[in-house]
């Protein structure tokens, strides 16, 4: 069996799960199913990040211990992962003591080499990023992530590690085809301008007044810096976990625009002074926007994954979700156009199919399409390579917007039911519902499922729409 090993983020846990988080998981989870589904064996990784000056901050608001605070939200994420069907193989948290283990060894391997020092440093810092800022990234004199106040001037004496060092190699892996790791192209370019056209800082890699971190192997008066400690999760996991430690490096890590550089160059040469594999490839997608605007709770228009089983259930809002994913652009999205999305592609068209046909061929035995053996190189490459709305597209043309066609052309109801040609027809009509499932079923697994069940031996006709429509 081919291994295959794929990451989301860690999410920060000072907040509950939102469309992002859910965007990012989902497409993870797609692409973790079609590996399954191709008999690879796979590990899958979510879980939540949970050290950091801003957890600290949201706990005291709370009147939590930052350990307590954490306990009370990171099973919010699993709770919606779990109600959204994902099939995550092991839900980390940074919290847990085999992880902080690993981080500490890391740590003390790439300070033994020499890729460490102790120095002061002064800058304007992000309290929401938890990062100090290069004049490229201000803007108007703050970061543009986060509110104004939450960029400020900082003063430390942190120990650094050595990331200019390792930029003339990471410059090299990027720019070599066989060794690039930076995926879609307009991310590779963004990356590379910036590492050849600005002065790349050494990274700062520990804090003097955050207690709630990591301690570091060497100095326990200071904590791992969050970023560090995070970024480690993915490695970390692959060395606690029983059976796994074969299954680094990555295949994939799926990320969101927001950490390109984290990921992209600091975990490089991270990995490199470690003497570590590299992740085989890093996909970087971009943002949703809602209804034209930047998500924010100061407007209101923060989108739960709650919110979008409740209104389109699970398997409705995983397809929402692929059809609308921001692969290379921010993608606009709200309820109204998923609405609009879901009654047009699921309840007018595919489920409306699966309804009409399974009653005009209830009775019938269509067991044969047991034996259906699907192969479709061009819709697993496009999965792979996250174009899922391409991918799905091919799908409806393929093989449902047919079988409509068929359907509507050949008028099996205007046969009597034990007429050959009709039962030919609905066989014919049932073998592309059936392959259309079968490919879809990364993406709907419940859905699909229930309309092979359905197409897959005598028929029976739904008693209830698959996607009823919604008003």
């Amino acid at each position: 069996m081919n291994k295959f090993f794929i990451t989301t983020p860690i999410y920060y846990i000072n907040d509950v799960p939102h469309i992002g988080h859910t965007c990012t998981t989902i497409a993870a989870d797609v692409i973790a199913r079609l590996h399954r589904q191709k008999n690879d064996d796979v590990f899958f990784l979510t879980g939540t990040d949970e050290h950091g000056q801003k957890v600290a901050e949201s706990a005291a608001k709370a009147n939590l211990t930052p350990k307590a605070f954490c306990d009370s939200i990171a099973p919010r994420f699993e709770e919606a992962w779990k109600n959204l069907n994902i099939s995550n193989d092991f839900f980390i948290r940074t919290t847990d003591s085999r992880h902080e283990k690993v981080v500490q060894d890391f740590l003390q391997k790439i300070y033994d080499k020499g890729d460490v020092y102790k120095a002061k440093y002064e800058g304007w810092y992000c309290i929401g990023c938890e990062k100090f800022l290069t004049e490229s990234e201000l803007v108007d004199g703050h970061c543009g992530l986060h509110p104004p106040e939450q960029t400020i001037w900082k003063s430390e004496e942190n120990w650094f590690f050595k990331l200019s060092k390792y930029i003339p190699q990471i410059i090299k892996l990027i720019e070599n085809n066989e060794t690039n790791y930076i995926f879609p192209e307009g991310k590779r370019l963004e990356i590379l301008s910036k590492l050849k056209n600005e002065e790349i800082r050494d990274l700062s890699i520990s804090r003097e007044n955050v207690s709630w971190g990591i301690p570091t192997p060497w100095d326990p008066k200071q904590t791992v810096y969050v970023w560090f400690d995070a970024l480690i999760n993915y490695y970390s996991a692959t060395q606690f976990i029983e059976g796994k430690k074969d299954f680094w490096p990555a295949d994939v890590h799926l990320l969101a625009k927001d950490i390109l550089w984290f990921h992209t160059v600091i975990w490089q040469g991270m990995l490199l002074s470690a003497e570590l594999p590299l992740p085989k490839k890093t996909f970087i997608h971009s943002f949703y926007l809602i209804d034209g605007q930047k998500m924010s709770k100061s407007l209101g228009n923060v989108i739960s994954p709650g919110q979008l089983v409740d209104t389109f259930g699970v398997d409705g809002a995983r397809y929402l979700i692929a059809r609308s994913f921001p692969a290379e652009n921010d993608s606009d999205v709200g309820i109204a156009r998923f609405k609009e999305k879901y009654n047009a592609d699921l309840a007018n068209n595919f489920g409306n199919l699966v309804s009409r046909v399974s009653k005009l061929a209830e009775g019938l035995d269509f067991s044969a399409n047991k034996t259906i053996k699907v192969e479709n190189p061009s819709y697993e490459e496009k999965i792979d390579n996250f174009k899922f709305d391409e991918a799905i597209n091919d799908i409806y043309s393929l093989y449902i917007d047919s079988a409509n066609a068929k359907l509507n052309q050949e008028t099996p109801w205007k046969l009597e039911k034990d007429d050959p040609k009709r039962i030919e027809i609905l066989s014919s009509i049932s073998k592309n519902i059936v392959t259309a499932a079968i490919l879809l079923r990364p993406i709907m697994p419940e859905a699909c499922l229930k309309i092979e069940e359905i197409f897959c031996g005598i028929v029976k006709a739904t008693e209830k729409p698959l996607f009823p429509r919604i008003a």
